[in-house]
């Protein structure tokens, strides 16, 4: 039913020439499955060709009417529409269906994507937030130490000239030696000239010491003011004070990497400071007297900015060590000596004076490695080459 007349069903070797080769097995077998089967309808749908030359989808139902004594179909009788439309529909609806979940699945992604990206964000903003608190705090509390230290420094020296008096004087009191009635009578005060000489002494060398932390104490306070910045040639002056720092360094080995045409305007009495920090850091916490060290330290410019890299083969420190270790009053030797203000005094130096950023990377066994980041001036563009 439908259709034109050359297309009507007319025997099955009709039916499967006009077939498509690529339905022709498939029908076959379904309709050999149906027919052999208990059930009376089979259905079943397929292209053929027809008179024109074109493909058309059609759709034949049927009923078995007829069976041999064996069971087996002898006749049946059905119908056969076209239902091109409709499949052509359906494989536009699929197409349709397919493009979506692709346009779903890119969506998908693109959202997954911007997510990462805004959580990359956030991490950055926050850890950004968190150096910034840091960072506030340290100078809060670098200015605090500064300014007591300046407080204190008046007081100090006054007691210094003081002590100084009081041991001269006392070296200068002259007692008899020739009369022994006399030196009998004058024994206490021989005895008070001894302990003022003695105790003069060691109120002078503990003032000293004093006065050293105090000195150690005001470096806090980084303030720019106190030298003019001028133009080097970092290689040259990075070789100075490397040279400066040999009495200290005559056991251990110092490598620098460094190109020659590197010159730019800056402090240069703050980079000597922190070069000379990092060394004394590690001659003091990292070497052991039984094995000498070994210090590499590298700079080179990076766009509007110079890296400078400092490592030594040390001991290094543990996790607990190292997010301290820009900390003031914070230092493992602090029964030999240490004030704990050196490295607080380079992180002040670099992030102030300098206006740059530095870090810190180490493990047990693994030696240190600062890394600083120091903005070149504009006003004095960076000659390389």
């Amino acid at each position: 039913v439908g259709g034109e007349r050359d297309e009507r069903l007319e025997s099955v070797e009709h039916l499967l020439d006009s077939l498509h080769p690529e339905d022709r097995t498939a029908l076959v077998n379904s309709l050999t499955t149906q027919l052999r089967g208990p059930g009376e309808l089979v259905e079943g749908s397929y292209r053929v060709r027809t008179s024109t030359g074109d493909w058309r989808w059609r759709l034949s139902r049927g009923r078995v009417v007829a069976r041999d004594e064996n069971g087996a179909p002898l006749r049946v009788v059905g119908t056969s529409s076209d239902i091109t439309r409709i499949k052509d529909n359906e494989l536009a609806l699929a197409r349709i269906n397919a493009e979506l979940e692709s346009r779903v699945s890119q969506r998908t992604q693109a959202l997954h994507d911007s997510n990462a990206s805004l959580q990359n964000t956030i991490d950055k903003l926050q850890q950004t937030r968190q150096q910034l608190v840091d960072s506030e705090k340290m100078a809060a509390l670098g200015g605090l130490v500064a300014g007591v230290a300046h407080e204190i420094n008046t007081p100090i020296g006054v007691s210094v000239t003081a002590a100084s008096f009081l041991q001269e004087q006392a070296e200068k009191l002259a007692l008899p030696e020739d009369d022994a009635e006399a030196a009998t009578t004058l024994e206490p005060l021989a005895r008070f000239r001894d302990v003022a000489v003695n105790s003069s002494a060691l109120i002078l060398r503990n003032l000293r010491r004093a006065d050293r932390l105090i000195k150690s104490f005001k470096q806090v306070a980084v303030d720019q003011s106190s030298e003019a910045s001028r133009r080097i040639n970092l290689r040259s002056y990075l070789e100075e004070v490397l040279t400066s720092l040999q009495p200290s360094l005559r056991k251990h080995k110092v490598e620098l990497e460094c190109p020659h045409d590197i010159n730019f305007e800056t402090y240069p009495g703050a980079i000597a400071q922190v070069i000379s920090n990092l060394v004394m850091n590690s001659i003091t916490h990292a070497f052991t007297p039984d094995k000498p060290g070994q210090i590499h330290v590298n700079a080179h410019a990076e766009g509007d900015s110079l890296r400078l890299i400092y490592r030594d083969d040390g001991i290094g420190m543990d996790e607990a060590t190292r997010k301290r270790v820009f900390e003031p009053f914070f230092t493992t030797k602090r029964g030999t000596g240490g004030s704990g203000l050196g490295m607080h005094i380079t992180w002040n130096l670099v992030t102030q004076a300098l206006g740059g950023s530095i870090q810190c990377e180490s493990a047990p066994g693994q030696g240190v490695c600062f890394s600083l980041v120091i903005p070149i001036a504009r006003s004095a563009p960076t000659t390389i080459g």
